[in-house]
């Protein structure tokens, strides 16, 4: 399947958002969830080969060459895209899915790899200080960042969408006009949905499972942010939830490291459009946002910054 530049996949790990880009927990008691990436009633998760005698001229992979380990920087708290279990401790996720396999290409396997979660007010800092050598966690390119760091990719083009009731055929982009629609305080989504095409009522809160459970319950009419969050919450209630699917915004997501290394640019350029080819992006895609319902949709060709 070749790259299509207007194309969107998506991203996703499993269980509850808790933070600005994600909340707690979301549906209510008894509500069917789809099965979690790995498990047994999910499609099956690939198998990546780890790599042997790496020998690019990337300072970041011969650092972590040395200490026999590869730091990736990643989300926590993002159903179905960067999740950690808190008991187990276990990582699951679109986003930590393509970060895995990114790790086998570089010669890293699962037991070489240190997560390390970051948060979205210091993933600059922590790239560039080398607390990690790679980041993965819905990490928007924009011109601001790249003065920063680099990146490789997108692997994945986001935009800002609506998530609906299942039953609520009636509801676009195009038809928000005195309907209500929930985001989270100070969120992009939130004032792109203010201006006055939409002509929408607009409801904050401070987390988006609390907007969730408002539009569970019939207080909001959509909630909006990123498509790849909201597939999430649309994989957590499956027969009650669904995104609309006509991203309003973009937000093409990329790997990020050190702005100095091309070399490890260039390597992780390559590895994700020989992975689309060869199929393991739909694979992982299957297994992770596919439980949402959403349709596969191949990535945007990787673009050299």
């Amino acid at each position: 399947m070749k790259f299509r530049k207007s194309a969107a996949i998506a991203a996703i790990s499993v269980l509850a958002l808790t933070t600005a880009a994600c909340g707690g927990k979301s549906g209510s008691a008894g509500d069917k969830q789809s099965a979690a990436p790995g498990s047994s009633g999910a499609p099956e998760l690939p198998a990546y080969a780890v790599a042997k005698g790496v020998t690019i001229d990337s300072a970041t992979l011969k650092a972590a060459q040395k200490r026999g380990k590869l730091i990736i920087g990643a989300k926590a708290d993002q159903p179905y895209l960067g999740f950690e279990d808190q008991a187990t401790k276990e990582r699951s996720g679109f986003d930590i899915e393509i970060a895995t396999m990114l790790a086998a290409d570089l010669g890293f396997s699962k037991d070489q790899i240190e997560w390390k979660t970051v948060d979205s007010g210091v993933r600059e800092t922590a790239i560039s200080g080398g607390q990690v050598d790679i980041y993965a966690g819905t990490y928007t390119i924009n011109d601001k960042r790249k003065k920063l760091v680099g990146f490789a990719g997108p692997y994945y083009k986001a935009g800002a969408d609506l998530l609906i009731r299942k039953d609520d055929s009636g509801i676009t982009k195009d038809t928000l006009k005195n309907k209500t629609v929930c985001s989270i305080v100070g969120s992009t989504p939130l004032e792109e949905i203010k201006k006055d095409k939409y002509g929408a009522k607009t409801v904050s809160l401070a987390k988006y499972s609390d907007c969730v459970q408002q539009l569970l319950t019939k207080q909001v009419d959509a909630v909006t942010t990123d498509d790849a969050i909201l597939k999430g919450y649309a994989a957590k209630n499956p027969t009650k939830l669904k995104v609309v699917g006509q991203p309003f915004t973009e937000e093409p997501y990329g790997i990020g490291m050190n702005k100095d290394d091309k070399v490890l640019r260039d390597f992780i350029d390559d590895a994700l459009a020989k992975h689309e080819q060869d199929g393991t992006y739909k694979k992982i895609y299957d297994a992770t946002l596919g439980l949402s319902g959403s349709p596969y949709v191949a990535p945007p060709a990787p673009v050299k910054y």
